[in-house]
Formats: structure tokens, sequence, C-alpha cells
């Protein structure tokens, strides 16, 4: 998602209107008897609060300005329902309700299809650790969720687990140095492990123009399935240093293949 993104949906966001408290306390009077200039004032007047919201949502693949219209749902919804004779901030109760709207559509947009129960299970177990965390002041257990909302934890993992967004394998998790570990580097390879690909004998030819450090690695790597990080442990390096020599002794086996 654009960080830092001046104009969204037509909206430039360095000129939002910032309302003082007692301003948001009149307008709010005026919308609660009708006045819809007054709830349009305020709906500008809170806009900043919809895109402190989206940006929590930096890692989602999502364009910035639906997300930001889809929050705008929310902040809406939060001011037609808001209740102010109670002792509650405004913005406590229209945060969670523009996150809600969010999700809703995150999830509706998944091209994964997940059934609505599990939606509705993870959906429930998100909303009850909200409010459990606000009620306690401590984030609750995935067992403390169960018990309050009377449904198995293992249903709660499993449908947490259903609504995530899938990741790619080329996803960066680190970077060092210029070297960029991957998600596929910390996945090991349990089956095939002696494909006809690797016995080819141009492969162990091409392996022989490896120093013996790098050859130790591709072995471990490709032959054993290890991960990176088993790789470094097992012969006392980082697993930048791994990460690495790898990709140079991969550029020297393909430079020697293709040619």
């Amino acid at each position: 998602m654009a960080q830092g993104k001046v104009e969204i949906c037509g909206v430039n966001t360095s000129k939002l209107p910032l309302l003082k408290q007692a301003q948001k306390d009149a307008l709010f009077v005026r919308i609660e008897n009708g006045d819809m200039e007054a709830r349009q004032e305020y709906i500008e007047g809170n806009l900043r609060l919809v895109l402190s919201v989206i940006k929590r949502f930096s890692s989602s693949n999502e364009n910035v300005d639906d997300l930001f219209q889809i929050g705008c749902i929310g902040l809406i919804k939060a001011i037609d329902n808001f209740d102010s004779s109670l002792n509650v901030k405004f913005s406590t109760y229209a945060v969670p309700m523009i996150i809600g709207e969010i999700r809703r559509f995150l999830r509706d947009n998944n091209s994964i299809r997940v059934s609505r129960s599990l939606k509705d299970t993870a959906y429930k177990a998100i909303y009850t650790k909200e409010a459990m965390t606000k009620r306690n002041l401590k984030e609750p257990t995935v067992t403390e969720i169960a018990a309050e909302i009377g449904i198995p934890k293992e249903d709660i993992v499993y449908a947490l687990d259903a609504i995530q967004s899938p990741c790619s394998l080329y996803e960066p998790i680190f970077t060092d140095g210029g070297d960029t570990l991957y998600v596929m580097d910390q996945i090991s390879d349990k089956k095939n492990k002696e494909e006809t690909w690797v016995e080819h004998i141009s492969l162990s030819e091409a392996m022989k123009k490896l120093n013996e450090r790098e050859n130790e690695i591709i072995t471990l790597r490709f032959f054993e399935g290890k991960t990176q990080m088993e790789v470094a442990e097992m012969i006392g390096i980082s697993q930048a240093q791994v990460s690495r020599l790898e990709k140079n002794a991969l550029k020297v086996m393909r430079a020697y293949l293709s040619a």
C-alpha cells in the first residue's frame, strides 16, 4: 500500500480539517437534530482518523484509495450509531467500526474462498479479543477467548488461519547488507530429495566447480532439504553468509550449465 500519499480519492490529506473537542460536541448536537451539513462537517473533521486506521493495513496489497473509501463507510456508520450520552470518546467507538469495515472488505475480497461459518467464527474471535483486551487491559489467550464465546479453541485457531491472506514464497522477511532472505529460504523440502534433475550428470559436473563450503551448502539445502537457518547452525556461520554463499554457488552452477 502506498505510504505518504497526499491525495487519496481526490481528497488532499495534507489539508484535512482538525476539529477541537468543543467543535465536535457542538456538531454532534446539530447532527442529532437532523442537521446534514453538520454531519458532513463531522465526517470531514474525522477523516484523519480513517487515515490513521488504514496505516495498520500497510502490508495489504489492496489499493490505498479503496481502503480509504471502505474506512469512510465505517466512519459514517460510527457517526450514525454513536450515542453521545455515553461517557465514551467518539474515536474509541469509531476505530473498531472502521477496522471492522476494512476487515470485512479484505475478507470478502480474498481470492481464497472461506466458508461463511469459518469467517463468522474468526471474526467473532477477533471482536471478542479486542473487547477483552480493552476490558482487562491485556491480550487474552485463545483459551480465554474460547471460554468467552463458547467455541472450542481448536475451531478458533483453524478459523483464524483460514482467513489469513496468502503469502508469496518470494515475500522478503529479512535483509542484511543487500542479501534478502525470502519466505522460501525458511522452508524445508521434505519430498523428492532425489529427483531426477539433481541426479543428472550435468548437475554433478556443475557442483565440481564449487569450492568445498559452497558444495556443502548446496548439498545440505537441495539434497537434504535443510533451511538456511539449519545450514548456518550446522556449519557455524550466519544465515546471511549462507544466503550469500548459496546465491553465488547457484550463479556459478547456472553459468556452467548454460555454457
